[in-house]
């Protein structure tokens, strides 16, 4: 029950945590700011690093850690032509932590003119890891919902995009043309980050959502179209998944709910080959939306959190796994953490030793539960 091509049993979202000799020259406490050549030679050196942990480890998929990116969304913003930063519009985008605190995230993209692809977005660190790895590499590009929902049909300024349609015809053309520029690196394994979808299912979202004038459900229908039309005639080596996460910025979350408001809609409709989920707390509810998944897709179940240093029981990931397969076979299914080791690159509470214990640790229950290599 091994598989030769991704997903993998043994997989991972892509984020890791940013070395602090990393962080120290990105983020310098006595002002002198490094050449931009020289903090690409460090980033250089730190992703080889990172990617002989991975290969060590004994994992198929293998990222750069994310690691010359801001947090798994502004790199977006900001390498793309006809974007600047503002408010989110709505009570939308709250973070919440462990200590019952929420604040807002902000940052919020807005198209001040046309919006246009200026050179790659993920496709240069992706051939960069190709170079220096012969497991396979996955690139890792936030969903386009990230685009329109903070702000709504305020993602634009009116005298620019008067037509709404029009903004979503240059975003899908932007993210093709990001797409061709990924496969001709040769990489085959692509995932769309999709905290959006995920925060449909939590009802206080929801009724903000419609309290700003927007019908969560036909979001929903928006945002599995604009996926669909950049992937529509992707090379059939090509394999596209969405992760689903409620938020994980610096060990928070934005959203709680059951998959069950967006299951049978997006697992039905999406043309992606597998579905990463958040399964690591009860914010998720439980495995029932499985239903829906069809019988030509697979699931990635996260089940180990990024959130907290805890450790895991690998007896318990092996029931929780088992419980999963009451509703998608077991040789549909795969492991890996709930979401990225830093989806902002100061990261979260836990160390470099924490993150390879739990990478560890998928490998190793991936390893048990299907009598395999992972």
């Amino acid at each position: 029950m091994a598989r030769d091509r991704p997903p993998y049993r043994a997989d991972h979202i892509g984020s890791l945590i940013r070395p602090a000799q990393l962080l120290c020259a990105r983020y310098p406490t006595d002002g002198q700011n490094l050449q931009a050549e020289e903090l690409k030679a460090i980033e250089d050196r730190q992703i080889r690093n990172v990617i002989s942990m991975q290969e060590d480890i004994g994992l198929q998929s293998i990222t750069d850690g994310e690691f010359r990116r801001e947090s798994w969304r502004l790199g977006l913003v900001s390498k793309v032509s006809g974007f600047t930063r503002t408010d989110a519009v709505g009570d939308v985008d709250y973070q919440h932590d462990s200590k019952g605190h929420r604040h807002r995230i902000g940052n919020a993209p807005i198209a001040t003119s046309k919006v246009e692809w200026a050179g790659p977005i993920v496709a240069d660190e992706v051939a960069f890891t190709l170079s220096h790895t012969t497991a396979t590499a996955k690139a890792t590009i936030p969903s386009p919902s990230y685009l329109h929902y903070p702000r709504g049909s305020a993602c634009v300024d009116d005298a620019v995009y008067p037509d709404l349609d029009q903004y979503f015809e240059d975003v899908v053309h932007l993210y093709r043309r990001e797409l061709k520029a990924i496969c001709e690196t040769g990489c085959c394994y692509l995932q769309f980050d999709e905290v959006v979808q995920a925060l449909l299912c939590d009802e206080t979202i929801r009724l903000a959502l419609i309290d700003r004038g927007d019908c969560p459900d036909a979001l929903c229908e928006l945002y599995i179209d604009l996926i669909n039309r950049i992937i529509c005639d992707r090379p059939p080596q090509l394999c596209v998944t969405l992760h689903m996460c409620r938020g994980n910025a610096m060990g928070g979350w934005m959203g709680s709910g059951s998959y069950e408001h967006v299951a049978e809609t997006i697992f039905n409709s999406l043309d992606v080959d597998a579905f990463f989920l958040e399964y690591d707390s009860e914010r998720a509810g439980g495995f029932e939306p499985l239903r829906f998944i069809p019988k030509d897709k697979l699931v990635v179940l996260g089940l180990i959190s990024t959130k907290t240093p805890l450790m895991e029981s690998r007896s318990a990931l092996c029931r929780q796994i088992e419980a999963a397969a009451a509703f998608v076979p077991l040789e549909r299914l795969c492991l890996s953490p709930q979401c990225g080791f830093a989806s902002a690159d100061l990261g979260t509470e836990l160390t470099e030793s924490d993150q390879i214990a739990k990478l560890q640790l998928v490998v190793d229950t991936a390893t048990e539960i299907w009598d395999e290599p992972a």
